[in-house]
């Protein structure tokens, strides 16, 4: 399936060209992000590129880039095993023209190994694709990642993962809600910038039926203040509220939320193709 973009490819070169003091973050919609070290190292988080399933499932926001358009990545890191997620068509071609490898727990290396069979239907090899668990730490060029527990009631094996650098600490939740972890996570690292999923409760069609159904996916506005909190971010960045008609929300409601609490300390808002430094 071709991937189409209207903003062409100014987004990646806009990447590729950068040359961050320290760690550059580019928010991609959705729940997608790529970090960019002052070295080069490139990592992309949950970049998806698809446009959902219409009609039940609609995307909202454009397309931000084609991924044969880039041509610089170190690795891809997946949350976990849904298709905004892990996306063959989003993802193997960053695996095939760049050479960085795929990192994800269990389920999620399954959709791309076998599910999807990356290896047959991409230029990818089986070694790009590398199953992680929770407790795991490895090292992609300047980059440290940890592997850390998750709760997403809609998944099968969600994790999260801290990201450190000596430019400053970065967290992705995918798409958790409070986790009992994560009070563990905040006194164990200090996190300059967490990423969770924020977003309303919506009717959608039922996946099987199509009867109208009550959806939460993703934080409420005081879910995501609480993991926020137990976390300790020194600023919390919103994402998926842009994403899915019907569950979409307005991130700047959070002010009111996040003013009577110590962390986190700073809400920072970021649209499609924004750049926030680390």
């Amino acid at each position: 399936m071709a991937i189409h973009s209207d903003w062409s490819d100014w987004l990646p070169r806009a990447i590729a060209s950068a040359d961050p003091d320290g760690v550059a973050v580019w928010y991609l919609g959705c729940n997608g992000f790529v970090l960019k070290g002052r070295g080069g190292t490139t990592i992309f988080i949950d970049p998806y590129l698809g446009l959902g399933d219409p009609p039940r499932i609609i995307r909202m926001i454009p397309v931000p880039f084609e991924s044969d358009d880039v041509r610089s990545a170190d690795a891809i890191l997946a949350t976990h095993e849904h298709v905004d997620h892990v996306h063959g068509p989003s993802q193997a071609p960053i695996l095939a023209n760049t050479g960085a490898s795929f990192y994800g727990p269990d389920d999620a290396v399954a959709i791309a190994r076998d599910d999807e069979a990356w290896p047959d239907a991409y230029d990818v090899s089986d070694e790009q694709l590398v199953e992680v668990a929770e407790g795991d730490s490895f090292d992609v060029g300047e980059f440290e990642i940890h592997v850390e527990p998750a709760y997403d009631p809609d998944a099968s094996h969600p994790v999260s993962y801290v990201v450190e650098h000596e430019g400053g600490t970065f967290f992705h939740g995918g798409d958790s809600r409070p986790a009992d972890s994560f009070a563990d996570i905040g006194e164990r690292f200090d996190i300059d910038l967490g990423v969770l999923a924020f977003g309303t409760v919506g009717v959608m069609p039922h996946r099987e039926t199509g009867t109208p159904t009550v959806t939460k996916w993703y934080n409420d506005e005081n879910q995501l203040i609480e993991a926020a909190s137990d976390l300790r971010l020194d600023r919390l960045l919103p994402s998926h509220w842009d994403m899915w008609k019907r569950l979409t929300a307005d991130p700047t409601v959070l002010h009111h939320h996040a003013r009577s609490v110590e962390y986190p300390r700073r809400l920072e808002i970021a649209e499609i193709g924004d750049r926030i430094e680390l």
